[in-house]
């Protein structure tokens, strides 16, 4: 039976401010990205979601991010590898702490962001990326795009890779990420994002932006917690994949 791991971004408030339904999102995904505080998250909010994730038995993962609270990480920065690779770090060991007091550990590490498209092609912070994961802890898998520099760059490392696909989210016909500022970059129809997350999972193949159809295997996909109505469509998403053979569980 085919498989796949299921992961959404959690934990993306500050303070007094909400924007992902942590709860009920982790009743329905395999993987947690919990945001470190560097475009969202705060330590309360770290520590809740940490101990309901532990609690639900979903695997805890470091999303890791620019320092860019105002622009939600998603605005382009040149931050010096030698700074990046120390903040890449920092924010996996803060996590960490509210991991292990919650009975559980982080399991694997995500960038976000900007910061994930920019280290599919830029080898420079993709090594920065990579060496922050290396310093924090050298047997932590890394999620990113299949065929990045990032994923590269941590497998000549030694750290475990997993390739991750987007349900949610428009492809180029290079099988990058169709950045958010052009139109069409989000895909938002329920039955659109359904019928791309059950293609994805059994036929490793999606269909860009200009209507070609590529090949993208991936051993995870995600889908974004900001999103409206994102509890139900993940719930949507899991039992149209349970309901075509595939089982939902987290990455080995």
């Amino acid at each position: 039976m085919t498989s796949i791991d299921l992961n959404a971004d959690l934990g993306e408030g500050f303070g007094r401010w909400r924007l992902t339904d942590d709860e009920r999102l982790l009743s329905v995904v395999t993987s947690a990205n919990v945001a470190c505080g560097f475009h969202a998250g705060d330590a309360a909010t770290m520590r809740r979601v940490c101990e309901l994730a532990a609690g639900r038995g979903v695997r805890i993962g470091a999303q890791v991010s620019y320092r860019d609270l105002a622009g939600f990480g998603r605005r382009a920065m040149d931050v010096p590898p030698a700074e990046l690779a120390a903040e890449v770090a920092y924010q996996i060991g803060a996590l960490e702490v509210f991991a292990r007091a919650a009975g559980a550990r982080v399991a694997y590490v995500k960038p976000h962001g900007a910061l994930y498209n920019r280290v599919v092609r830029d080898e420079e912070q993709a090594r920065a990326v990579v060496d922050g994961v290396v310093l924090a802890d050298a047997t932590l898998p890394v999620l990113g795009l299949p065929g990045s520099r990032l994923l590269e760059l941590a497998a000549k490392a030694g750290l475990p890779v997993v390739t991750e696909a987007f349900a949610d989210r428009a492809y180029t016909d290079e099988g990058t990420l169709v950045p958010r500022h052009e139109e069409g970059a989000v895909v938002t129809g329920p039955e659109s994002v359904v019928a791309r997350s059950v293609q994805l999972a059994r036929h490793g193949k999606v269909d860009t932006l200009s209507g070609r159809r590529i090949g993208m295997r991936a051993r995870s996909l995600c889908l974004h917690g900001d999103t409206p109505g994102a509890v139900d469509l993940a719930r949507r998403v899991r039992a149209a994949l349970e309901a075509s053979g595939v089982r939902v569980e987290a990455f080995s």
